[in-house]
């Protein structure tokens, strides 16, 4: 597609219709999920409400007890889906994704100096797991560097660190006493109960600025596809694009991690089933934002509806259909003999 001052755009229509319908899908699935509840409100009000429609008393629910904690769900499903695309297409690896690198871990652990050495406030614990995140991405992308980083090298890297931060966080968890303790297991299952706008505005920030300047890259990380010599030779400076989007998909990972907790395989499965519904060999990064939107609002809806009169955390849902997810993947790509 050429525009009247001659810049020429690729528009690749399978993605582009991809993109839509999981736009639609995340937004409809956020309206029922902002209508269920012990006070359930029909779609029609919901939408009434938000558009300053609706009585006051539907407007009080919708806008400020759960519209929040719809937004922060699609705000931390987007931010995981964007980086697990960007964490699998710089790894070129499939269980590139900051659930096995143990960038959630590394998070976890933040959070959990907060609550047990500290007692700390939930903003101090969401400092502490941004820190925590940040800490374990620099340690990966140090251990694993040697001229350069590169695919399997990252992936055991990662594989490793997550094992020794798992051990840190287990230690920690037996330092506590029951209050804390009980507090900070409620934090590692990864829930969206309780959310409210303090949460939203510093991942909606974050977001707006760096998913343009992700999306800005998204030329060289392609070319990079085809490997180093060949991104060279195209003009890209390709450790230079490795370590911006290196350091913003560990922001965005970090930052959804200290918003909702450990929300597990969101990262490793929306970029995977994105590039299937677009079939691009590309990294998909747009399609695999929506899924994650779309998927964990999804998943949150099914926590508190799927399962009669108990509601389970987002986390728990999230990580029994990614592991079913990751045990298939590992079958599909033993039999394709990648691992």
């Amino acid at each position: 597609m050429r525009t009247p001052g001659g810049l020429s755009v690729r528009v690749d229509v399978r993605a582009l219709a991809v993109v839509v319908l999981l736009l639609l899908a995340a937004l409809a699935a956020s309206v029922v999920l902002i209508g269920t509840g012990d006070f359930p409100i029909p779609a029609a009000d919901v939408l009434k409400a938000l558009f300053g429609e609706g009585d006051a008393g539907q407007e009080f629910i919708v806008t400020e007890l759960r519209l929040p904690r719809v937004l922060v769900g699609l705000l931390v499903g987007a931010s995981l889906g964007l980086g697990g695309a960007l964490f699998q297409a710089i790894s070129r690896n499939p269980l590139g994704s900051p659930d096995v690198l143990g960038l959630g871990q590394g998070a976890t652990a933040g959070a959990l100096t907060v609550i047990v050495l500290m007692s700390g406030s939930a903003t101090e614990v969401t400092a502490g797991a941004l820190v925590g995140g940040l800490a374990t991405g620099a340690g990966i992308y140090l251990l694993a560097w040697k001229q350069g980083v590169h695919g399997y090298r990252l992936v055991l890297v990662g594989i490793g660190m997550s094992a020794i931060v798992t051990a840190v966080n287990g230690y920690l968890l037996t330092k506590a006493d029951l209050v804390d303790a009980t507090r900070a297991v409620v934090w590692m299952t990864g829930s969206l109960n309780g959310r409210d706008w303090s949460q939203v505005w510093p991942l909606l920030a974050l977001c707006a600025v760096l998913v343009p300047l992700v999306l800005a890259n998204a030329r060289g990380l392609r070319m990079m596809e085809m490997g180093d010599d060949v991104s060279y030779a195209l003009g890209v400076r390709v450790e230079r694009v490795r370590m911006l989007l290196m350091v913003a998909a560990v922001l965005l990972t970090a930052a959804a991690t200290a918003a909702a907790g450990p929300v597990s395989f969101v990262a490793l499965t929306a970029p995977q089933l994105a590039r299937r519904l677009t079939r691009s060999p590309g990294p998909n990064l747009l399609p695999s934002l929506c899924m994650g939107a779309a998927l964990l609002v999804t998943a949150d809806w099914a926590s508190q509806r799927a399962f009669g009169a108990d509601q389970l955390p987002v986390g728990v849902v999230t990580g029994v259909l990614g592991g079913v997810y990751l045990l298939w993947l590992l079958v599909a790509e033993r039999r394709a003999g990648r691992i």
